[in-house]
């Protein structure tokens, strides 16, 4: 299988379970009432959190934008997790599931993007393996898939970025910031008794 068409699957599945999740962000409301101050914390560590998704998976984009294909990047974040641009993006599905004031929204939210990309990962790993040989399987034996180790880290003097790729990245992590919003729409909705609350979560 060729990584575009690994990437495509990706894709598809993500928006997927983007749907879904709408869904579910929709009927889901906190079991913390809206004007208390534990609510408007948790959302608020969801936006810090969606803030560090964004701005990691553009420094990421930085080493790697443009070259999956064509290079084997090791150096910068990929020299200490084999995957931060998915990393960051675990952060990112966290903070959108607390925008409805639950912590255990986000770490569901968190573990469903990971089971996601972890299915995406093993496929990308085997087209790398067979692409890139001994080098890549040492890489996957000394590099974490998703959590760094920051004692492994070392980096290029200089560093090729690839500006169309970087803002393209930027940009695609913007998209989370709209759970803000919409997560406000939502509970007025839920308020005003348009939808219905199905699901209460702390």
């Amino acid at each position: 299988m060729k990584i575009h068409t690994v990437q495509a699957i990706r894709k598809i599945v993500l928006y997927a379970a983007v749907a879904v999740g709408v869904f579910v962000f929709a009927v889901t409301a906190s079991i913390h009432p809206g004007d208390r101050t534990l609510h408007e914390m948790i959302e608020w560590v969801g936006i810090v959190l969606i803030v560090a998704c964004i701005l990691g998976r553009t420094w990421s984009s930085l080493y790697i934008g443009g070259r999956k294909i064509e290079e084997f990047v090791q150096t910068g974040p990929y020299s200490v997790m084999r995957n931060p641009l998915y990393f960051f993006s675990f952060l990112g599905a966290a903070g959108v599931g607390m925008q409805v004031g639950s912590v255990l929204l986000g770490l569901i939210c968190a573990a469903l993007a990971w089971m996601v990309f972890y299915v995406v990962v093993l496929q990308e790993e085997q087209v790398l393996t067979a692409r890139y040989g001994d080098s890549y399987r040492d890489y996957l034996a000394r590099v974490p898939r998703f959590f760094p180790k920051p004692s492994l880290w070392h980096d290029d003097p200089t560093l090729t970025i690839r500006p169309p790729r970087v803002i393209m990245t930027f940009a695609d992590a913007l998209v989370f910031l709209l759970a803000v919003p919409l997560a406000e729409f939502f509970e007025h909705l839920q308020e005003t008794g348009a939808i219905p609350v199905l699901l209460r979560l702390p």
